[in-house]
């Protein structure tokens, strides 16, 4: 009913709109072209809009940009050709009415002899913007998060349709080819930032709600699923690379947006008429209060917001220099019921309060010291805040402390690299990272009934982690690029260190097909707290400072083919050897599969393993006449070896992951102006493996208890999840509407978190939540 109702709204407010708007409205695409390999502006490239009534285009001038006006309308590829250098296909660009359309787009310099045809252009989707990364690396169009269906405008969940992801639609961790979400590493503007999902870290470490990511304020990152090139450090699994656009420094655009989980307001412009500095910034505050009745429960009491900014200062004759920020504010809780003959489960006894805080605010500077080459520094400050504490309710209706954490990270960042174009076959990119880790850390936990609060951990000081690396790519010949490189870091807490090699290889052995080999150590630290956990006993005597990093060996195989100009099929094979992962002695307990377990304490050692191995396939077609799709499935194995030595299934040995991804857009109006976009996403994945209940532990204590001598040795059924988005998009002169509905879940999939012990009936029940969160929104751009 909710679903029809919804509809009904949202095709009365699209027939509305069709009446009321019908003119053909034009738009300006500008921009710039720059050097793949040495970030230098191109002079003299050709840049072409590709429209099938005429044509429309531009040169760039000595500062790589350009400027084609009176654009009309619509979704456009862009191709840009310069002798020297190989010809570049922007695809599925969009240009409305509100805002003018701006593309940085890089050119590889081709080193292939005058005398030889270059016949295959280089699609920007299928190569990622980082042009020493090889193999399992992908770029995230920002337009797809909002366009594609289960993107809901976060490009975090945009990424679970990409082959060897999944993830959940409860806690939005990202599980890359069978390896914990608390294993991917952030990455904005180049720095490392705490986990940016609302409610982060509670369900799962590593996950979330949605992400303080907004649409309107990132350009077009890099999603790595394996063997990244040297510049990643501290990344186990993959990294998510996200760079901040620049605003519009020649005229101001705004925009607002209404809907069922809240409202955002985005802004940008010059700071004076003929400047070219140029701001920034996005704010959105939501509730999920309007759609309560279809949330679980207490799920309509959480609000949220969060804020960021970019500033851009070019200057003449000192580089480039920028500030930026991102930030969020979370609140939720539930109170406990009174009444005692309610109490089923546990959660029913408590009261809950939660409040956390994420930020990073940074300094970028970029010079030139002549066109090959140039110095990039940034200095960055990071925040990751959690307060949180539970009460549970005894047989005297009297709240009782049940744990406390009240966390605080600081983390001071500085980085800078130098980026040198020896030649067309020969770049490279030598660095540091100079971590600061501030820290002040509080966890306690009653564990048993009748026990006082135990603290866990209680620590405030100062380390460090310091990491430097080079890379270089080499164009061996016209077909064959390597890119090689080597990383170092180490934790100054224990003087731990590590030492990782990087290489890749591609070879592009006919002008739409290549093959690819990378091979790859990576290594990252645990959460901070897990290094001061104390003996109970004994407060002298740390547990684990002495933890090593976790490391892994990636290798990838990788064929690529473009079918035809706008169909493309790229297939992966990789095998992951995980070691050093902490793991208890003479138990099953390994961190591969560490969920949210804040209160521990216990004494662990770098013996564990894990093996992930499988193949990933994509196929997509981009663009064409409106119609576009993406079919992706992967299959794998991931396995682990515990303190006991027994190898088993990990939790997130899913087997088996294939997402369909299907959409058309129809332009309509009296002159085609508007775009009608209908897109649907359909997933199918093995479920999560999880260890039996032991039952008679849990009846005697009226807890759940696991069987951990059978760990993860079930598997839940599969499931398949669908979303759909439909939109409406109105542009008239200066100004444009979207009326749009996106729903995440549509298929009321329930996810399984866990077990909980119904005191009623004396059983354990299962922990089921079916999330289902539509959003009828309406934006304004003018």
């Amino acid at each position: 009913m909710l679903i029809r109702f919804l509809l009904s709204i949202f095709i009365s407010l699209t027939v509305f709109s069709v009446t009321l708007f019908a003119q053909q409205p034009s738009q300006t695409i500008r921009g710039s072209v720059i050097d793949n390999a040495s970030n230098s502006p191109v002079e003299m490239a050709n840049v072409v809009v590709i429209h099938a009534n005429s044509m429309l285009g531009a040169t760039t001038d000595a500062a790589g940009n350009f400027k084609i006006e009176h654009v009309p309308v619509g979704r456009y590829d862009v191709k840009v050709t310069l002798i020297g250098y190989e010809p570049t296909i922007i695809r599925e660009v969009l240009v409305s009415s509100a805002r003018e359309t701006f593309l940085t787009i890089p050119l590889k310099e081709s080193n292939i002899g005058l005398n030889e045809v270059v016949i295959k252009a280089n699609v920007n989707k299928e190569q990622p913007l980082n042009g020493m990364a090889t193999l399992s690396a992908r770029m995230l169009n920002v337009d797809e998060a909002s366009r594609y269906a289960g993107g809901f405008d976060d490009p975090a969940r945009l990424a679970s349709s990409f082959a060897g992801v999944s993830s959940n639609i409860g806690n939005n961790g990202i599980v890359v080819r069978g390896n914990s979400p608390q294993s991917l590493q952030w990455k904005m503007e180049g720095i490392e930032i705490p986990n940016p999902n609302h409610f982060a870290d509670l369900a799962a470490f590593g996950g979330g709600g949605l992400t303080a990511l907004s649409t309107k304020m990132l350009a077009n990152s890099d999603f790595f699923t394996g063997a990244f090139p040297a510049e990643y450090s501290n990344a186990l699994s993959g990294v998510f690379d996200i760079y901040m656009r620049n605003g519009n420094n020649q005229k101001p655009e705004h925009s607002l947006q209404f809907g069922l989980i809240g409202l955002e307001g985005s802004s940008e412009g010059p700071f004076k008429s003929g400047s070219s500095a140029s701001y920034l910034f996005n704010y959105r505050y939501s509730t999920l209060g309007l759609i309560s009745a279809i949330l679980p429960e207490n799920g309509g009491g959480v609000t949220y917001q969060d804020l960021s900014f970019k500033l851009n200062f070019p200057t003449k004759k000192t580089g480039v220099f920028s500030v930026w920020g991102i930030g969020l504010i979370d609140g939720s809780g539930q109170v406990a019921k009174t009444d005692s003959t309610l109490w089923t489960y546990d959660y029913d006894k408590e009261t809950i309060d939660v409040k956390q805080l994420m930020g990073t605010v940074g300094i970028n500077h970029k010079y030139f010291f002549n066109p090959n080459v140039y110095l990039k520094t940034t200095l960055a400050a990071t925040l990751s805040e959690i307060d949180l504490s539970t009460e549970k309710m005894d047989n005297s209706l009297t709240l009782v402390p049940e744990n406390r954490i009240n966390n605080k990270n600081w983390n001071f960042v500085l980085s800078t690299y130098i980026n040198t174009k020896f030649n067309s076959g020969h770049t490279n990119k030598t660095g540091i990272v100079m971590t600061g880790l501030l820290y002040n850390m509080l966890l306690k936990d009653r564990s048993a009934s009748g026990e006082s609060l135990q603290t866990m951990v209680d620590e405030k000081g100062f380390s460090s982690l310091l990491s430097g690396y080079s890379n270089s790519t080499i164009n061996i010949t016209g077909n064959l690029k390597m890119n090689a490189g080597v990383n170092a870091q180490i934790f100054t807490l224990n003087k731990n260190y590590t030492i990782e090699p990087r290489i890749g290889l591609r070879w592009q052995f006919k002008p739409a097909q290549s093959i690819g080999f990378a091979y790859g150590l990576h290594s990252r630290l645990e959460r901070l707290n897990y290094y001061f956990t104390k003996d109970l006993y004994n407060n002298n005597v740390y547990y684990n400072k002495n933890l090593d990093f976790s490391k892994a060996h990636h290798l990838v195989l990788s064929y690529d083919m473009s079918i035809k100009d706008n169909l493309h099929l790229k297939l992966e094979t990789y095998f992951q050897k995980l070691f050093d992962i902490p793991v208890i002695s003479d138990s099953s307990f390994s961190f591969i599969n560490l969920q949210d377990d804040w209160y521990f304490n216990h004494r662990l050692s770098n013996t564990g393993e894990g093996r992930n191995y499988g193949l990933d396939a994509t196929l997509e077609q981009y663009l064409t006449n409106g119609f576009y799709f993406m079919c992706t499935s992967s299959l794998f194995v991931s396995r682990y070896k515990g303190g006991d030595g027994i190898w088993r299934d990990t939790r997130y040995n899913r087997n088996l992951i294939s997402n369909l991804l299907i959409g058309k857009e129809w332009q309509t109006g009296k002159s085609n102006q508007n775009t009608f976009g209908v897109s649907v996403r359909l997933s199918y994945q093995g479920g999560d493996h999880y260890s039996p209940v032991d039952e008679v532990k849990s009846h005697l204590t009226q807890t759940v208890v696991l069987d951990e001598t059978k760990a993860f040795s079930r598997q839940l059924p599969a499931s398949l999840t669908g979303h759909f988005t439909i939109s409406y998009k109105v542009n008239r002169n200066k100004i444009g509407h979207e009326i749009a509905l996106k729903v995440l879940n549509a298929t009321m999939q329930n996810d399984f978190n866990g077990f909980q012990y119904n005191y009623k009936s004396n059983t354990i029940d299962e922990k089921r939540e079916a999330i289902f969160i539509p959003n009828l929104s309406y934006r304004i751009e003018f």
